[in-house]
C-alpha cells in the first residue's frame, strides 16, 4: 500500500480549516488548495488510523463525477495545475494526486442528502416511524429494499465531532429561501439518478449519498466539496445485494460493522484500527474506484 498521509504541512499556503478528512487552504483571495488526506472518520470521530492511499482514491473518483456531471451542474474546480499553486517540489510531492484546486464559493449550510435505499439511520427511523425523515413509505419495507422512488432528505453541516442533524424540506427553504431550496433538492435528485444509472451499469448499488453546494459571484448554484466517493456514499456489490441486511459494501461502512463490535461509546477518541481492518478498507476504496472508472 502506498504511503499513508494523515496530516499536510504546506507552510507556503496559509491553513483555513481541518476537516474530518480534508485539510484546506487559501490560494490568494478567489481560490482553494483542498487536500484529501488518508484519515478517516467514523460516527462523526476522527479515528486515529489513517487508511493508505484513501485521499487519493477520493480525489480521483470526485474528479471522475465533478466531469461527468458538468452537463448537469457547474462545479468547483478551478483552471490551475498544483504547480500554479505550489511551486515548491517537495510541497507538491506531499499531496500529489490528493490535491483540489477549487473556486472559492459560498458554502451553503445544508448538506442534500438523497437515499434510494432503505439502510443506516434510514432503516431505524422507518423501523420506528413507518417514514424517512417525516417522508412516508409504504408499509412492509425489508432493510437494505429499494425505495419507490428516490427521496431527498437533507440535513445540517456540523463542525468535526458533531452530529449532522436531519431536517425537513421546510428548514432547508428557512435556510435558503424556497427557489434555492428547491433547486438544491432538485438537483441532487437528478444526480442520484444519473450516477445510480451509470454505477449500476458497473457492479455498483448507490444506496445513498451526501452532496454539498455553494453559490459563485452570480448567485449560481454549484456543486462542491467531494461527490459519490466511497466516504460521502454506500456503494454497495451488485452481484451480492439482497434485502434483509446491511449488505456488504465498498464504502466505509465497514469500517461502521468492525467498531459495532467494539465496547465504544461513538465519542472521540476513536479505537485504533488492526492492520487487516486498514488493509481491507483500503482494498474497498480502491475496487470501487477500478469499478467506476472502467470504461
Amino acid at each position: 500500500m502506498p504511503e499513508a498521509l494523515y496530516q499536510s504541512d504546506l507552510r507556503s499556503l496559509t491553513l483555513l480549516n481541518r476537516g474530518k478528512v480534508r485539510d484546506i487552504y487559501a490560494v490568494g483571495d478567489d481560490h482553494l488548495l483542498i487536500v484529501a488526506t488518508d484519515r478517516i472518520s467514523a460516527f462523526d470521530v476522527v479515528l486515529p488510523d489513517p487508511i493508505p492511499g484513501k485521499g487519493a482514491v477520493l480525489t480521483e473518483v470526485s474528479d471522475f463525477w465533478f466531469n461527468h456531471l458538468a452537463g448537469v451542474i457547474p462545479n468547483h474546480l478551478a483552471d490551475l495545475s498544483l504547480a500554479d499553486v505550489l511551486p515548491d517540489s517537495g510541497e507538491r510531492a506531499q499531496v500529489a494526486g490528493r490535491a483540489t484546486i477549487a473556486r472559492r464559493l459560498r458554502a451553503l449550510p445544508v448538506e442534500a442528502v438523497v437515499r434510494g435505499y432503505l439502510i443506516g439511520s434510514g432503516w431505524k427511523d422507518y423501523q420506528r416511524t413507518g417514514a424517512v425523515c417525516g417522508i412516508g413509505l409504504p408499509a412492509g419495507l425489508a432493510q437494505a429494499e429499494r425505495l419507490p422512488e428516490p427521496i431527498y432528505t437533507p440535513s445540517t453541516k456540523a463542525e468535526v465531532g458533531q452530529h449532522d442533524e436531519n431536517i425537513d424540506f421546510d428548514a432547508t427553504v428557512d435556510l435558503v429561501g424556497g427557489e434555492l431550496a428547491a433547486r438544491i433538492r432538485d438537483v441532487s435528485l437528478e444526480i442520484y439518478r444519473r450516477a445510480a444509472e451509470y454505477a449500476r451499469e458497473r457492479g455498483i448499488i448507490i444506496a445513498d449519498t451526501k452532496l454539498e453546494f455553494g453559490l459563485d459571484e452570480d448567485d449560481r448554484l454549484v456543486l462542491i466539496d467531494e461527490v459519490l466517493t466511497p466516504d460521502s456514499s454506500r456503494f454497495w456489490p451488485a452481484d451480492s445485494y439482497r434485502t434483509g441486511i446491511s449488505p456488504p459494501s465498498f464504502d466505509k461502512q465497514y469500517v461502521r460493522d468492525y467498531l459495532e463490535t467494539l465496547d465504544w461509546d461513538k465519542t472521540a477518541p476513536g479505537p485504533r484500527l488492526p492492520a487487516d481492518v486498514i488493509a481491507n478498507t483500503a482494498a474497498k476504496y480502491r475496487e470501487a474506484r477500478d469499478r467506476l472508472l472502467a470504461v
